[in-house]
């Protein structure tokens, strides 16, 4: 290029004029000499590139000029054209014989001797020649792309200002999503709320016809009963005056009115009596309300015959239930539906020694309980702190984990696992575990198509939500979101209240609660209790446990436990015969003093029993052990006659073995524990006998169902994925505008800082997928709800992102960094990184904390990239999914680059490590991660639960 450019200067400006040279001068013009044409040194000669007075030997292979470099007139090598330059291959025009579009002629003579490239680029002087037209963009020297509204020379094409209108136009969709996001699941409730209002507006007027009508009937019949006592008095007159007066016609004038009235007596009669029997299927009824002949409303299908059947179905038993208040519950719906009532299955547990031991330091939680739970009958499980109430109903709902359980659990007199009835118990967690951004109803609704039987039609179903609805008082608040942290929702009963409802919906047989009362007050409380009361009338063995009762409650119960602190039984048996037993024991409740408070307050040694009777508080358990005539454990009779030695003693006394335990035994005793809870977990959760004869839906239906819950939970967060995607927007504009595309190195910086940006984004956006929601899995788990359909309902949720993202991403980063690859191949990569790093998102929010989640979604983007970008051709830079990330973006843009950058794109690549063959298999690879990393997500989900 030296020697090209002094001959132009010692030419004086004359154009395309190169000095004899050693391969082209007067005695050697061979073909590599004309224009556009080029010849090859020989592989075994020596070239010194930075020697521009002695020329090598270029006379062997000659042939045309490539694309992307010119051969001059009289030079035997090829020269590469500047970006910007049009430097084609070029084609004889057989009209004119010059090769186009450069301005030489093939020889003479030399029918072998084609046109071949460009022959000339600039003279330096005058700059008239072929170079990359206005309008136009020239990115490999070989060939004109698309006008663009480009500048003359230019080297890619400048769509910066696209990027500006997309900012405009992503702004514009992100202001109406964040200010109009729950429009849509809003006129929907609306919708709803119509029908429904309708619907129980209908049953209302249906009611009051109905009782207008018995009114109406009565006075009927109190009209019909004394026409019939008058007519047979006339009767009776005429008869005797027909014996005084034996004429013909006057037999036969009184005939004829008695016929008439014997047919009015009839029809009247048979009337009353059709009305006596069938009182709901008069004519006259029909005719007041105005009604037609429908089909059942369990079979309906439409929304507002769904609603009409409910409500309608609601009326009527509030009405028999009015009418009989002896009946119980099942009798009032029997006879309200006049059909045969889905009963459910009746539960008995009995317990006999029930001791809980922890397996690693053997301590004792439950300590020989002996008792019975009846249906039919509410329990209350009450004792101070410490007594083990918690971990006495978890032993019964079989979900004690980390134990070793001695003693005997019957059901219905049968030595079976309860696992196996896990689908007809519910069990109510102490926390309230409830969706925070679904409403009453939603909530509800969902559980009770998860759990109840799939046979069972939408509109019983309906039904059932109904009654829970209506009997724990939440009409007014059905269509409320139920609230999290950040947004205000319905009160704090109100929440607890829904909290029970979640298992009521599903008709549990066992019903147990851990504190249900706790936080309420004293209306909510009975409001909750009467729920109860009303379930145990249709047979369900309830138990709870409750702290600190009003008297009014607590005579509202069955049976009461009463436990000591030990896990040890001080009362099991009916409220109406406690203060019986304790007065023989010599405790006397004093005046105006509530019971339950009152022996609370013994065991827990703040009141001494007020007796003339020398009983110790720790020889409760075993008074009752020895007046119901259990046997009793050797260490209870122990420390029954140690009791009050040890009482006095100030209770100093060590335990031999527990002087001996090191610490190193302690700690390994937990471990055991940890792990044993851990394996009882999954114990219960993947059994999968089943006993309790219910059918509930299969993984698809729950699926489906999961997927329409997801579906609304984002819809209420499209606020905070607005965010997101601004985030992801400015991300792209920085990075877009700071990272220049460095035809060196392909944009090689640029896409480092877009895989380490997107994978921090993306990673904190799949986190609150799961780290928000684990508690409420872990209860939906435990029910017998499947895992699959959860996990697979939220990962088809976050495909939304995974297209989405990408985006919103380059429609920033793209026409602000102005790559030469094109926008697809670029969002087919950043599709695949983002489906990646979703999939380790879902691992790190599964298996950590939620803070050390975040730290590691920021940490590990970050290493990762530097390792592959350090240690390349490593194995540990194989493992590395950023590496596969990067060389799929690099490539892409490498591809594009040809003709004179072909040296240049090839030493680039091989100093980075990458292949250009290799795009779709760094597409393969991330997505191979993402499915992998969602299997690790799931087995930790599965088995990884809180201690």
């Amino acid at each position: 290029m030296k020697f090209y450019f002094e001959s132009f200067m010692d030419s004086n400006g004359r154009k395309n004029y190169v000095r004899p040279n050693k391969n082209c001068n007067l005695t050697s013009w061979i073909d590599g000499c004309e224009p556009g044409w080029a010849c090859s040194a020989g592989t075994d000669q020596v070239i010194n590139l930075q020697d521009a007075d002695n020329f090598p030997s270029r006379t062997l292979n000659c042939r045309g000029c490539c694309a992307g470099f010119f051969c001059p007139h009289g030079l035997t090598c090829m020269i590469p054209c500047p970006l910007g330059a049009y430097c084609p291959e070029s084609t004889l025009n057989k009209t004119t014989g010059i090769c186009d579009p450069y301005n030489y002629q093939p020889p003479p003579g030399k029918p072998n001797h084609t046109c071949g490239g460009a022959d000339r680029w600039a003279d330096v002087v005058s700059t008239d020649d072929v170079f990359c037209p206005a309008g136009f963009y020239c990115p490999s020297t070989e060939g004109i792309n698309f006008p663009n509204h480009c500048k003359p020379n230019s080297a890619n094409q400048d769509i910066t200002i696209f990027g500006a209108l997309l900012v405009g136009a992503l702004s514009l969709v992100l202001l109406i999503i964040y200010n109009f996001s729950g429009q849509l699941l809003t006129n929907r409730e609306k919708k709803q709320a119509k029908s429904r209002e309708a619907a129980a507006r209908h049953a209302k007027e249906t009611v009051m016809a109905r009782e207008r009508w018995k009114s109406a009937k009565d006075v009927a019949k109190k009209h019909a009963v004394g026409l019939q006592s008058s007519m047979s008095r006339t009767f009776s007159r005429k008869k005797t005056l027909r014996t005084h007066e034996p004429s013909k016609g006057a037999v036969e004038t009184d005939v004829e009115p008695s016929k008439e009235s014997d047919e009015k007596k009839s029809n009247l009669t048979d009337m009353m009596r059709s009305l006596e029997e069938n009182p709901e299927k008069g004519d006259g009824f029909n005719v007041e309300i105005g009604e037609k002949k429908k089909t059942k409303g369990r079979h309906a299908h439409t929304q507002s015959q769904i609603f009409k059947y409910a409500y309608g179905q609601i009326e009527k038993e509030k009405a028999m239930e009015q009418q009989n208040k002896n009946l119980t519950f099942s009798g009032v719906i029997s006879m309200a539906t006049e059909e045969d009532i889905r009963t459910r299955p009746r539960i008995e547990i009995a317990f006999k020694d029930l001791t809980l031991t922890l397996k690693g330091s053997k301590k004792k939680l439950l300590k020989s309980v002996t008792g019975k739970l009846m249906p039919g009958r509410v329990a209350a499980v009450m004792g101070p702190s410490g007594a083990g109430k918690t971990t006495f109903l978890s032993a019964i709902a079989g979900k004690a984990t980390g134990c070793e359980t001695t003693g005997m659990i019957l059901i219905n007199g049968k030595m079976e696992p309860i696992r196996a009835y896990k689908k007809i118990i519910g069990f109510v967690p102490q926390d309230d575990i409830v969706h925070g951004n679904l409403t009453v109803q939603e909530n509800l609704w969902f559980n009770a198509r998860c759990r109840l039987s799939a046979d069972m039609s939408k509109a019983d179903k309906v039904l059932v939500v109904e009654r829970v609805i209506e009997a724990l008082g939440l009409q007014a608040v059905r269509d409320s979101l139920v609230g999290t942290v950040e947004q205000r929702g319905i009160s704090g009963g109100q929440r607890k209240r829904v909290n029970v409802g979640l298992e009521m919906v599903m008709e549990p047989s066992v019903l147990i609660l851990d504190e249900p009362t706790s936080g309420l007050d004293s209306a909510s409380s009975l409001l909750l209790l009467r729920a109860l009361r009303r379930e145990a009338l249709e047979g369900v063995n309830i138990s709870m446990v409750v702290h600190q009762p009003s008297y009014t409650l607590y005579k509202m119960f069955d049976d009461l436990i009463l436990l000591a602190k030990g896990g040890m039984t001080v009362y099991h048996g009916p409220v109406k015969k406690v203060e019986e037993y304790f007065a023989g024991l010599g405790i006397v409740v004093p005046d105006r003093v509530n019971p339950p408070d009152y022996y609370i307050d013994i065991l827990e040694g703040i009141v001494k029993p007020n007796t003339n009777v020398a009983v110790n508080t720790k020889d409760l358990p075993l008074r009752w052990m020895l007046h119901n005539g259990y046997e009793v454990p050797r260490d209870m009779l122990q420390s029954g006659s140690e009791a009050e030695s040890s009482f006095r003693g100030g209770g100093d006394r060590t335990p031999d073995g527990d002087s001996g335990q090191s610490i190193a035994g302690e700690v390994w005793g937990n471990v055991r524990d940890i792990v044993g809870q851990k394996k009882d977990e999954y114990d219960y959760n993947k059994s999968s006998e089943n006993l309790s004869n219910r059918c509930t839906p299969g993984i698809l239906m729950q699926y489906k169902y999961y997927l329409g819950r997801c579906g609304k939970q984002r819809l209420r967060e499209a606020r905070i994925q607005g965010v997101d995607f601004l985030i992801l927007g400015l991300a792209g504009i920085c990075l877009g505008t700071l990272a220049k595309v460095s035809d060196e190195t392909f944009g090689a910086l640029g896409y480092t800082y877009t895989v380490i940006a997107v994978s921090l984004l993306c990673k904190i956006g799949a986190l609150r997928s799961f780290s928000l929601e684990k508690i409420h899995y872990w209860r939906e788990r435990a029910s017998g709800m499947s895992s699959l359909a959860y996990f697979m309902s939220k990962d088809t949720i976050d495909h939304f992102n995974t297209i989405i993202k990408p985006m919103v991403y380059l429609s920033m980063f793209y026409f602000f960094n102005n790559p030469r690859s094109s926008i697809w191949e670029n969002y087919v990569v950043l599709v695949a990184l983002v489906y990646c790093v979703t999939g380790i998102g879902y691992t790190f929010a599964i298996f950590f904390q939620p803070g050390s989640a975040q730290l590691w979604s920021a940490l590990l983007p970050v290493v990762l990239t530097l390792i592959a970008t350090q240690q390349k051709d490593t194995f540990f830079a194989n493992l590395c999914y950023t590496k596969w990330a990067l060389e799929g973006f690099v490539i892409a843009n490498a591809q594009r680059y040809s003709g004179v950058w072909l040296i240049t794109r090839c030493g680039s690549l091989i100093k980075s490590g990458y292949d250009i063959n290799d795009r779709f298999l760094c597409i393969v690879v991330l997505a191979a991660n993402g499915v992998l990393f969602r299997c690790v997500a799931f087995f930790c989900m599965v088995i990884f639960q809180k201690h």
